[in-house]
């Protein structure tokens, strides 16, 4: 319901603006013991711990159209709550830049997600510490590499409304991980499922 009311309190700020510079973001996603690239060929996988988080994101539109393509790049910041299973529960926040590939077929618009950036959590996430268990007691840290792939349609097209124009429904990959030991020599990490509604505004 919050939700719900949080997003038509959006619609209205939506159309006194001019110009969608900024977007909003609020998922839900459950954690995968999977590797990232297991997850991008499609085999999602599912953790064997009840591991979910709750993420919310802004943006603001850096460029439309960069380089003449198709292209639109934003700087985001986010917030995220990890509901974990043994472990106390844990905030993480985000700041990464993010590209989206538009394309615009059968009267839709969709988009494709990445982005780079950086992640620090209050504690050590479950995920993240079972695999270091399991990898022999590799090190941990709050303080990772943050990836983000995505892939979303807009909703307002797809039901012909031109009030909810600009609506997004997708799924994304969070991604947290040493980058094979450039952060205080983690070679592990994290990976969370989400589906999200974003509005850009």
């Amino acid at each position: 319901m919050k939700l719900l009311l949080l997003f038509l309190i959006l619609f209205n700020v939506a159309s006194f603006a001019e110009e969608n510079k900024y977007s909003f973001r609020a998922g839900y996603g459950l954690a995968s013991e999977n590797d990232l690239g297991e997850i991008l060929l499609f085999d999602y996988g599912s953790h064997p711990r009840d591991l979910s988080v709750y993420a919310f994101d802004g943006g603001y539109l850096l460029k439309k159209n960069a380089f003449d393509w198709p292209m639109d790049i934003y700087v985001k910041g986010g917030l995220s709550y990890f509901n974990e299973d043994y472990n106390s529960d844990t905030f993480e926040a985000t700041i990464y830049i993010k590209a989206y590939w538009n394309f615009d077929f059968w009267q839709n618009r969709i988009r494709l997600g990445v982005a780079e950036g950086l992640s620090y959590t209050g504690d050590i996430l479950e995920a993240e510490e079972l695999e270091a268990i399991e990898d022999g007691g590799e090190p941990t840290s709050k303080f990772l590499n943050y990836l983000d792939f995505s892939f979303d349609f807009d909703f307002g097209k797809l039901i012909k409304s031109k009030a909810l124009e600009e609506l997004y429904i997708g799924y994304a990959i969070k991604h947290r991980s040493g980058v094979f030991g450039l952060f205080d020599g983690v070679h592990g990490g994290s990976n969370y499922n989400t589906i999200y509604l974003e509005k850009n505004f």
